[in-house]
């Protein structure tokens, strides 16, 4: 009997089971995907999860793989250019944006240091439930033969297209259109920290990231979807060479070192969070547009606030539990609707007036300017631009 099955290995599987294995509980942690496998992700890390990762004691780890500091950012839209560097969280002003192949297996290998158990290519296929309907374990195939397994608590961390969810027919509270398709490869060569462009119907940005290769991603509105992967190779190309052509002047040429990626499948929504026996984190109870690279420090965030809630009363009566995991769902809506509305609005891929006079502003102050790249990264919200400088400069 486990305190907690985690189905799923990633961004918010993985330190879920390592927490809670640090508490002192037993975790056995599941995952479809073999250890140390890529998965379809811009990997970008702002700020909060980069904090997040030093208050684990992995930044350092993360460090130590080689994926550069992203310590300065710049935007263009219209006539105007900001750049400069966030004033950050916790004392940590660099983003990283690492492969998911390599920040993956250090959370696995994390959660395994912690004491919990972990299968790979572990594919659940069903729940178990108590007479009163409460599940109380999951069922599926591991190496080809049948197992089952019970727990106090089925944690479903497995994305957008979660089991655990699908199987518990968790229901959405909020369900947005979807708005953007992206696409991105990897080349080398081309020398970038982290640069966004944007104009009306496209963004485009630039990220260094492991192996001295530039991860770009170009975003397209999602009714060109079909167009666009008639031709997705010309397209991307077509879309960084409009909308950033000194960044498509540095590619001078050269072919991506990996095929390219892209999705059209771009959820926007909220899940249920919990119910008897059962809890969805991560992109399993809440996703938006990839445009804003927030999915990852999100999970981290909703991770740590799970654990904070329901870790403490994890294996005991029933009714606290669920209490507890009331309690998170409370706290992963208040704390990611704004950054979900936030999302939505960039994703238009239409910059108004208003927001670009906001920004030429901003642009001529060093100050608001981190402050800026503050609400890029979640640290703070847009009216905490709205200092006496910048109402002065308006």
């Amino acid at each position: 009997m486990f305190d907690a099955i985690v189905v799923g290995a990633r961004c918010a599987g993985a330190p879920t089971a390592m927490l809670l294995a640090r508490a002192g509980h037993r975790v056995l942690l599941l995952d479809k995907g073999a250890f140390g496998s890529d998965t379809l992700s811009t990997h970008l890390i702002h700020q909060p999860g980069i904090a997040t990762l030093a208050r684990w004691n992995l930044l350092d780890t993360l460090r130590a793989t080689g994926c550069p500091p992203l310590e300065r950012v710049s935007y263009e839209v219209a006539d105007i250019r900001l750049e400069g560097c966030a004033r950050g969280v916790e004392g940590q002003r660099a983003a990283y944006a690492p492969r998911r192949h390599v920040l993956d297996a250090v959370l696995v290998e994390a959660a395994i240091a912690a004491g919990a158990e972990y299968r790979e290519k572990c594919q659940v296929t069903g729940l178990l439930y108590d007479d009163t309907g409460r599940v109380v374990g999951v069922e599926g195939r591991h190496g080809g033969r049948p197992f089952s397994e019970r727990a106090h608590l089925v944690v479903g961390a497995d994305g957008m297209r979660s089991t655990v969810a699908g199987l518990v027919e968790a229901p959405y509270t909020v369900e947005d259109p979807r708005l953007t398709c992206a696409y991105y490869t990897y080349f080398t060569g081309v020398p970038a920290t982290m640069e966004l462009h944007e104009r009306a119907g496209a963004w485009v940005a630039a990220v260094a990231t492991h192996d001295e290769a530039t991860l770009l991603l170009a975003y397209f509105p999602q009714s060109r979807f079909d167009e666009v992967r008639a031709d997705a190779y010309g397209a991307y190309l077509e879309q960084i060479r409009t909308t950033a052509p000194g960044l498509y002047e540095r590619l001078d040429g050269r072919e991506p070192v990996e095929r390219l990626r892209g999705t059209g499948d771009q959820r926007n929504y909220f899940r249920q969070a919990s119910g008897p026996g059962w809890v969805l984190i991560g992109d399993s109870g809440h996703h938006k547009d990839s445009i804003t690279a927030r999915g990852i420090s999100d999970s981290f965030i909703q991770v740590e606030s799970f654990v904070k809630h329901a870790g403490p009363v994890l294996g005991s009566n029933p009714e606290r539990l669920d209490a507890a995991l009331d309690e998170f769902t409370k706290d992963r809506d208040n704390t990611l609707t704004a950054g979900y509305e936030a999302t939505l609005g960039v994703a238009q891929l239409e910059p108004h007036e208003q927001r670009l006079s906001l920004l030429r502003a901003v642009q001529q102050d060093a100050e608001l300017t981190s402050i800026y790249f503050d609400t890029v990264a979640g640290i703070g919200s847009a009216g905490a631009l709205y200092t006496p400088k910048l109402l002065a400069l308006l």
